[in-house]
């Protein structure tokens, strides 16, 4: 997974970023089920390196109604993700803002901050609050792996196809090796569950 956030990384236009600050003003703990503030601490105390890191930089609101106050477009955003997903369940999420984001809405950490925020947005699934330059990208990248994972269904269909015909044929061994390819590609998809494969 580490190689995967390193790749989509590079890849990133870091150009679209219009250095709003939003994106450090209203987040979650979450890469699709949200963490409370109780959860994420009890998970750095255990010694978790990313949760550690995060509180490092990011305090909790007090309440949602908090962060509404601060953008409510950006809440309303995140928590229709998070609906999307299954995840949803406002009493059980919170909404985090960065300690060391500046009036002018600069780092004032930059030179120190820490991967997670040198790496966002993280995966093409992240969730950025309305407006952000880099929606329109993320967009795109969703697609990509959207028509992907299309690709893979249409290869299982064909070769469980092509398993029958060998069936047919008494081909056994070649059998086999048709089945651990339809494997593989199930389970690549079964990575991507969690975001809607299954109706993709």
């Amino acid at each position: 997974m580490g190689n995967s956030t390193n790749e989509f990384s590079k890849s990133r236009p870091q150009r679209l970023c219009h250095m709003c600050g939003k994106c450090c003003r209203v987040v979650v703990a979450a890469t699709v089920t949200p963490k409370t503030y109780e959860e994420l601490k009890s998970i750095a105390d255990a010694g978790d390196e990313s949760a550690i890191d995060f509180l490092r930089v990011f305090e909790p609101y007090s309440s949602v109604e908090d962060a509404r106050k601060v953008s409510k477009e950006t809440v309303e955003n995140i928590l229709l993700a998070l609906d999307e997903a299954g995840t949803y369940d406002e009493k059980n999420v919170t909404f985090y803002k960065c300690k060391y984001l500046m009036d002018n809405n600069l780092c004032g950490i930059y030179e120190n901050r820490p991967q997670l925020c040198d790496n966002f947005p993280v995966s093409c699934w992240a969730v950025v609050p309305p407006g952000c330059g880099f929606e329109g990208w993320l967009f795109q990248k969703r697609e990509e792996r959207k028509q992907k994972i299309r690709k893979f269904k249409e290869n299982i269909l064909s070769l469980e196809t092509t398993m029958k015909e060998l069936e047919a044929d008494g081909e056994f061994e070649q059998i086999k090796k048709v089945e651990d390819i339809i494997e593989k590609l199930t389970k690549t998809i079964s990575l991507y569950d969690k975001y809607g494969a299954q109706d993709w």
